[in-house]
């Protein structure tokens, strides 16, 4: 088995919850790709949003995206076809965008949840995995432009 890979990046106001939560994965023996911005400067997150994105589709593993509130960050992935990001502030909702619409990029926000509950939340997303079945159909119908 491969040794999982997860990208992760951040704004200026997600920075530091983005470095808590490379820490926890590192720490679970997973491979991080951390595309940055590795300081706290303040930058422009659609930049780092399309730029995880665009790893995330090339190598085929999950992504995490952190901003202010992770709602920026998710409107911009969700404008790249192939991402399906989702902004979750609770395990339900992670585990059930990981079920029902293998959702590709997680999106948090630093300044909402606090990093113990960030790290479960990104524990879940990482961990389940996608049911198929039914819900296959309507990613399928997500996908399609028609």
């Amino acid at each position: 088995m491969s040794q999982l890979t997860v990208a992760i990046g951040s704004d200026h106001a997600g920075f530091s919850l983005k470095e808590i939560l490379r820490k926890h994965l590192e720490d679970r023996g997973i491979t991080v790709q951390d595309v940055g911005p590795f300081d706290t400067c303040s930058v422009d997150y659609p930049v780092y949003a399309k730029k995880l994105c665009k790893y995330v589709l090339e190598e085929g593993c999950p992504g995490v995206l952190v901003c202010g509130t992770g709602i920026g960050m998710s409107m911009t992935a969700n404008h790249i076809p192939g991402i399906r990001a989702a902004v979750c502030a609770n395990s339900y909702q992670a585990r059930m965008t990981r079920l029902h619409n293998d959702a590709n990029v997680l999106c948090l926000g630093e300044r909402v949840t606090g990093p113990g509950l960030a790290a479960e939340i990104l524990d879940i997303f990482i961990d389940t995995q996608f049911e198929g079945g039914r819900h296959l159909r309507r990613i399928e119908l997500i996908e399609n432009n028609d």
